[in-house]
């Protein structure tokens, strides 16, 4: 075993790496969910086949929960050794546990004109929050309508934030969870800059990154 890693797979057993959202596999020396298969993985929960089936797909590859990536086989240099090994860097805390997870609040804040996109966080906190990409044009009709304000000027943070905050508490008041803290951004999840996926899906990981100064400043 090398220091840093956990060594190479057990006897009778495989990894592999896989993208957080899109399940995809991941070339060796990616970061993603690490995934196990082989004689010494569990069959299942005993007598709960609900829980089987989130921790194990059809193939049998059981979901970790863990981050981590294999060390590339290099034929030279000092990291030669390494080739196949698995490093560990956590934990995937990106995922939110909810009973109907993030979804729910995410689709019903959209549902408002105000809000173009929005990413609930708050994995292992005291309460959940968003990190929201507001609709301008949207926000600044709603301040004149709200205020009576005259002009096109740069709207105070505070009546963007308070005209959010009003939209959150209207469409989700049936929702299970509240929103607390939220980040306000200007930059869009797209393709281009690597915060969506292909299939229009929030890259979790990605954007929590980018953000991750900012979220901690958020609860602290």
């Amino acid at each position: 075993m090398v220091l840093g890693t956990v060594g190479h797979p057990i006897k009778h057993t495989e990894i592999k790496i896989v993208d957080i959202e899109t399940g995809e596999v991941l070339p060796d020396g990616s970061k993603g969910i690490v995934k196990i298969k082989g004689l010494p993985v569990m069959k299942g929960y005993y007598k709960n086949p609900s829980a089987t089936n989130k921790a194990l797909d059809l193939e049998g590859w059981f979901n970790t929960g863990d981050i981590g990536w294999i060390a590339p086989h290099h034929a030279t240099g000092p990291s030669r050794k390494c080739g196949g090994m698995l490093v560990l860097e956590g934990r995937a805390k990106d995922t939110i546990v909810l009973t109907t997870g993030p979804a729910e609040l995410e689709e019903a804040a959209s549902r408002s004109s105000l809000i173009d996109q929005i990413m609930v966080i708050g994995q292992d906190r005291r309460r959940l929050g968003a990190i929201i990409v507001p609709n301008n044009d949207e926000v600044v009709a709603a301040a004149k309508r709200k205020y009576s304000l005259d002009g096109n000027n740069g709207l105070a943070k505070d009546t963007v934030m308070s005209l959010l905050y009003a939209e959150l508490k209207t469409w989700m008041a049936g929702c299970s969870f509240q929103i607390g803290p939220i980040l306000v951004v200007d930059e869009p999840f797209t393709i281009d800059n690597g915060l969506m996926t292909p299939t229009m899906k929030i890259r979790r990981d990605k954007v929590a990154a980018k953000y991750q100064s900012e979220i901690e400043a958020l609860y602290n």
